[in-house]
């Protein structure tokens, strides 16, 4: 099997529908081009499991503001027995990243393709905070992530005029999203780097997130995978901004 056939394999598995994608009508060198690439050496080199490739291309989707491939990796998604739990908890868990007018069209794009997939409504909450312990729940989460010295330093040196910013991420962004259930720390973390990565712009808050993830556990080789399979979605300046963000926290440059 050639290449070329090895990707278009991959990519009718994993979406299904070359045959009623317009673009191979329309721009055919084109969208061959993109499978090739897409599912093939990008999607090689990655090796990533199926559930772990359909979380971060839909994250990176959002992010990226690409409602049609968004919803053809949706549906991709459901048809490869990825829960739909997890998927609103990709959606929701982008919301402190890239603000809720974003988040609020793909929700609705996200339920609009659930109804029609006969998917029951609401799906089961997964919220494990109260309005008395967010903050502190929120404060926990940050503090597994990027060290309770870390945290602390930083809400110590904040000026008192901005203080209300540190409230915010512990009970907002850490507290109301990170704690809730259908993903686990290590995987919200992940996928707050993909968003990251996939807004462009963002080379601070990138670097932080790259450290919040090698403190969970994830290594160099497996965010250099995270970023090969995020390339075709994303482009290769924001691709290369990440690495040089890994190079500079584990290569000694």
């Amino acid at each position: 099997m050639s290449v070329a056939q090895k990707a278009r394999e991959i990519f009718e598995k994993l979406l299904g529908g070359a045959k009623k994608e317009p673009l191979l009508k329309s721009d055919k060198d084109y969208f061959s081009n993109h499978i090739n690439f897409t599912f093939g050496e990008s999607f090689r080199v990655a090796n990533l499991d199926t559930q772990t490739y359909f979380l971060i291309t839909l994250g990176a989707s959002l992010a990226a503001g690409g409602k049609m491939e968004f919803k053809a990796l949706l549906k991709g998604a459901i048809n490869n027995d990825i829960s739909p739990v997890a998927i609103k908890e990709v959606i929701y868990q982008a919301t402190p990243y890239v603000g809720f007018v974003r988040v609020h069209d793909f929700l609705s794009l996200c339920n609009d393709v659930f109804e029609k997939l006969g998917i029951e409504m609401p799906l089961e909450p997964q919220g494990t905070t109260t309005e008395e312990n967010r903050k502190q729940k929120g404060r926990e989460a940050q503090n597994a992530i990027f060290g309770e010295a870390n945290i602390t330093k930083m809400i110590e040196s904040t000026p008192k005029d901005k203080a209300f910013i540190n409230d915010f991420l512990s009970a907002n962004c850490f507290g109301d999203y990170y704690t809730r259930g259908g993903l686990d720390l290590k995987t919200r973390e992940l996928l707050t780097l993909v968003y990251l990565i996939s807004l462009g712009g963002a080379d601070n808050q990138v670097k932080a997130h790259v450290q919040g993830n090698l403190n969970l556990g994830q290594s160099r080789e497996s965010l250099l995978k995270i970023i090969a399979a995020l390339v075709p979605y994303i482009g290769y300046p924001r691709a290369l901004n990440a690495i040089s963000a890994l190079d500079s926290l584990t290569l000694n440059i």
